[in-house]
Formats: structure tokens, sequence, C-alpha cells
């Protein structure tokens, strides 16, 4: 037996980061895992933007319609409003602390 390539044994990819996710979404809807993890990939890159590269994208998309600045800042205010946030970078110290106490 050619023990010699035993310890270089390739290490597995490491998960997806939203592996749940990709399961659950492929169980409970038509997609399958590589679909999912387009549709995951492209949801965290939307809520990835900065407010300011938000607010710039939608101002050029809602002038492009016709809209005046003032109904399209009005707009923004309550799309910013309903956006959801990122947590904060969180230490291993503070994660123990919320599972632990």
């Amino acid at each position: 037996m050619d023990t010699s390539r035993l310890g270089s044994r390739s290490v597995p990819a490491s998960p997806h980061p939203h592996e749940d996710l990709l399961a659950h979404l492929a169980r409970t809807t038509a997609l399958d895992q590589g679909q999912a993890a387009r549709v995951v990939a492209e949801v965290l890159a939307y809520f990835a933007e900065t407010t300011e590269e938000y607010v710039r994208r939608r101002h050029g998309e809602l002038q492009a319609r016709g809209l005046t600045n003032d109904r399209i800042f009005a707009r923004l205010g309550g799309e910013l409003a309903a956006r959801r946030v990122a947590a904060p970078q969180l230490t291993v110290r503070q994660l123990r602390r919320m599972v632990y106490g």
C-alpha cells in the first residue's frame, strides 16, 4: 500500500457560509443548490451596498422613470428606513457571551 499519499489528501473546500439557507431554499422551492446559491449571492450583493451607493443608484433609476427630485428624495427617505442593516462585526468573545451569557 502506498502510504506516501495519505498525508497529502486534499482538504475539502469550506462549506458555503449560508449552507443552511441554500438547503432550505432547495427543499422549499423549485431551485436547485446552484440556483439557490446564485439567488442568495444576488440578495447579499444588493444589501451590501453602502447607503451612498444605494442612494445614487436609486436616484438614477427613479430619475430615468421621470420622477422629480422632490418625489425621488421623499421616496428614498422611506426606502432607506425600510432597508436592513448589517450586523456589526463581533469578536469571538462577544459571540460566546451571546451564547453563554
